[in-house]
């Protein structure tokens, strides 16, 4: 495989991406994006898209969050439109519930990222041990910040400080570091 292409919801993933994936991926590996107008955009548009992409020796990712969706029947939903694309390969990942649980699983790279001071000692409390069970990670990440995260500028600036080295408290993160780690690239 020499192309990695990610399927996601919303710009504010691909500007993590960019920050996080130099990190992880080997020289050579070519990535791209496609990048959906929202959750009902990617569902009606997805199988479409992975079907008629020309390129070879691509591998494709397909991250959306969860929102109040049931993980397991999303995630299921997401392989049928790729396997109905004839990419039963594909890489599904759920971010849940939504891609700031990535962020409040490291608070560390929040910290650097937005150069704010005195959060990644805010690690250890309860609700950041496992972040994937907050309802409404993106209101937790404004209220921490006193406003300063703001979506796709935030992700742009924490994207290149998040740990890929397992300690993420973010399962869903650590799935998807995990995920890209396995694949043949």
């Amino acid at each position: 495989m020499s192309t990695l292409v990610f399927c996601l919801e919303e710009p504010s993933a691909r500007a993590m991406l960019q920050g996080l994936l130099p990190r992880l991926l080997p020289p050579g590996v070519q990535v791209q994006y496609i990048v959906f107008e929202g959750k009902q955009d990617m569902h009606k548009r997805l199988t479409h898209r992975l079907k008629h992409w020309l390129a070879p020796d691509s591998c494709f990712v397909v991250l959306r969050d969860q929102d109040s969706s049931d993980c397991r029947l999303l995630k299921q939903e997401l392989r049928l439109l790729c396997e109905a694309a004839g990419r039963s390969q594909a890489l599904v990942r759920i971010a849940c519930h939504e891609l700031e649980t990535f962020y409040l699983g490291d608070l560390a790279a929040v910290e650097q990222g937005l150069e704010l001071r005195g959060l990644a000692k805010q690690q250890a409390s309860s609700k950041f041990k496992t972040p994937d069970r907050l309802a409404n990670p993106a209101e937790e990440l404004d209220k921490l910040t006193k406003s300063r995260y703001q979506k796709l500028a935030g992700s742009r600036a924490i994207g290149p400080h998040l740990r890929i080295d397992g300690r993420n408290t973010s399962a869903s993160f650590c799935a998807l570091i995990d995920g890209l780690k396995r694949l043949s690239i």
